[in-house]
């Protein structure tokens, strides 16, 4: 896994829509949308690509952490739930997140320093 800085700068925020293009280092599913929407009230929702979730995050400069989160229960194929799967647990383990502002991308890091989730702006 890649280790990744957490340096913040105060105009760079997670509020937002992302699409997750790659899930503890791994791609994801073609055409495969898995979502998390950051509001300014801090409020989160989104898709594991099955099932619809919601929840909050709580911000503190580059800490963030993802609780309540309650999800649908709907069944998908393997290979979708696999995903899903990896997707929850991978904001469960989020301590830190940055915004590549030139790319356009959202990082969420563990507390290891690993990048768990990289997402890029809808």
């Amino acid at each position: 896994m890649n280790t990744v800085a957490c340096a913040q700068t105060t105009a760079e925020n997670p509020v937002g829509g992302w699409l997750a293009e790659s899930i503890r280092g791994g791609g994801v599913i073609d055409r495969l949308q898995t979502i998390l929407e950051v509001r300014a009230d801090r409020a989160i929702s989104g898709t594991g690509g099955c099932n619809a979730m919601r929840g909050r995050a709580t911000i503190s400069g580059d800490t963030i952490v993802f609780s309540s989160i309650a999800s649908t229960r709907k069944a998908c194929s393997p290979a979708v739930m696999d995903q899903e799967s990896k997707f929850f647990g991978a904001l469960n383990d989020t301590q830190t997140w940055r915004v590549d502002s030139v790319r356009r991308k959202l990082i969420l890091i563990d507390e290891k320093g690993h990048s768990v989730v990289v997402f890029t702006r809808m």
